[in-house]
């Protein structure tokens, strides 16, 4: 039995590393400097620090600063929401960019603009994203920001 839950884990672990990969196409210096410096986890890059982002920015010019910081806040969202990598780019589009901002966020209005966001970008989530959903993540955030 423990064994099963181990290798159910690690493919969950190897699955979650793959989504780095498919990381959107503005994203592909940054996905290339991920990829060779073995960046492979959402955990690794959390915890990219500001100097980190500055030390990356020096060794290789074409990726920038606005663009890891948003790999940054994805990465978080997903860490520590357990959300799937689209959820956390259709977050950082409606403009919630830290855990602070989600925490602070009234769930009925997230709701209106995420909605509004996918209709003017004429997408459909494979997995709705419901008002319990979103009440879920800002409860998350308002006690992760607590501690």
């Amino acid at each position: 039995m423990r064994l099963r839950k181990v290798l159910k884990l690690l493919a969950n672990l190897m699955k979650r590393n793959k989504e780095i990969e498919n990381l959107p196409i503005n994203f592909r210096h940054e996905k290339q400097y991920i990829l060779i410096n073995n960046l492979d986890s959402w955990e690794k890059l959390k915890d990219l620090s500001t100097k980190d982002i500055n030390q990356i920015i020096v060794r290789s010019p074409l990726c920038t600063e606005s663009r890891l910081i948003k790999i940054r806040a994805i990465a978080t969202f997903i860490f520590f929401l357990n959300l799937t990598p689209q959820e956390g780019y259709l977050l950082l589009h409606c403009g919630v960019g830290s855990m602070k901002a989600l925490s602070i966020l009234n769930p009925h209005n997230l709701e209106k603009n995420i909605g509004r966001l996918e209709r003017s970008l004429k997408i459909k989530m494979t997995e709705p994203i419901n008002l319990i959903k979103i009440k879920h993540w800002i409860s998350k955030a308002k006690i992760l920001e607590d501690y």
